[in-house]
């Protein structure tokens, strides 16, 4: 996963943590061996919660290795790994975190905060605003109806939890739960209203990979039409326009073979289904897609992943851009055959 940042860098408002020193032991009580601890004499222990403000933009594993001179980096990795490092109270596992001046990095040098590990997402991304994340194929962005169902959504509830009992968030765009890829949530609910009332001018870029059924001759083209859906569920495309909501995708040629291609898509308009069912409109269904006409299951999911999401930051205006890898198993399917 790549991000992208701005030359400019926008401070992120903060939580004021509560870390609580621990206490220490009293002087003058005896322990197990009858022994009285906390002589006089003794050296004080060093506290095992230790805090520190941030100064200027940084990298999380970067901050610590300069500001831990006397640990090592493995030593350092493995305390983010076990969860004994937080940022304004809250447990960060990553290392490329990116801090900002005045927030608080915590570190509990004795006992590891107990961190729920995700399933089917990593977190690649997160503020006081928003949380972006990369989805594998097969989860669910937000449940269908059915009770302790497995989301992206309620796995990102729990964790925000973790801090405040009373943090929610919401989302703002969904992927389908065979499509891989980048999708973000909101913090607040007037966020959310705020990311999906202004997305056309808060969204610089969004771009996906399609795996598709067959030979795709013309290497550039755009496609246009109206989408509405059946009582089955199913999206219906129609070239009349009014008949549906109007829809525009434009894709491009990566690579492709007498079996399957590969393209770029980007999305003009964002309705539900609508990179799968103008795959079908050209002829060439989405691989796995078997609902919009598919007749290979070559990767064994549906040959959709979300690569691309460049917006604007709702709160300090700074332009993200995260890129994640184009799946392996889409580059070794469309892979041109080797010349003779």
């Amino acid at each position: 996963m790549n991000i992208r940042r701005n030359p400019k860098e926008g401070s992120k408002r903060g939580l004021r943590p509560g870390v609580n020193a621990k206490a220490q032991p009293k002087r003058g009580t005896k322990g197990p061996n009858g022994k009285t601890g906390g002589t006089s004499g003794a050296a004080p222990k060093a506290p095992a919660v230790k805090s520190y403000t941030v100064a200027e933009p940084a990298e999380l594993l970067a901050f610590l290795l300069k500001t831990l001179v006397s640990r090592g980096r493995n030593s350092i990795k493995s305390m983010l790994s076990r969860g004994q490092v937080s940022v304004n109270g809250k447990a960060v596992t990553k290392h490329n975190f990116q801090l900002h001046p005045g927030q608080t990095v915590t570190i509990d040098l004795e006992k590891p905060i107990q961190v729920k590990e995700m399933i089917g997402l990593t977190i690649v991304h997160e503020d006081d605003d928003l949380i972006v994340i990369q989805k594998e194929a097969g989860l669910l962005s937000i449940s269908t109806g059915e009770d302790n169902e497995l989301t992206a959504y309620r796995q990102l509830m729990e964790h925000v939890r973790q801090s405040n009992p009373h943090n929610r968030v919401f989302v703002v765009h969904r992927l389908d739960r065979d499509t891989s890829g980048v999708m973000m949530f909101a913090k607040s609910e007037q966020l959310q209203q705020t990311l999906q009332n202004t997305w056309k001018e808060t969204v610089k870029e969004r771009s996906y990979v399609a795996l598709v059924e067959g030979v795709v001759k013309k290497p550039e083209g755009t496609i246009s039409s109206w989408l509405k859906e059946t009582s089955t569920l199913k999206m219906y495309s129609s070239p009349h326009e009014g008949d549906g909501l109007h829809a525009v995708t434009r894709y491009k040629l990566i690579q492709g073979n007498r079996h399957f291609s590969l393209l770029e898509v980007h999305l003009e308009t964002g309705r539900k289904n609508q990179i799968r069912v103008h795959m079908s409109d050209i002829g060439h269904p989405i691989v796995g897609d078997k609902k919009y006409g598919a007749e290979t299951k070559a990767v064994g999911r549906l040959g959709l992943h979300a690569r691309l999401l460049s917006f604007v930051h709702p709160a300090s205006g700074e332009l993200l851009t995260f890129e994640s890898a184009i799946p392996k198993t889409f580059l070794k399917y469309s892979a041109p055959a080797p010349s003779n």
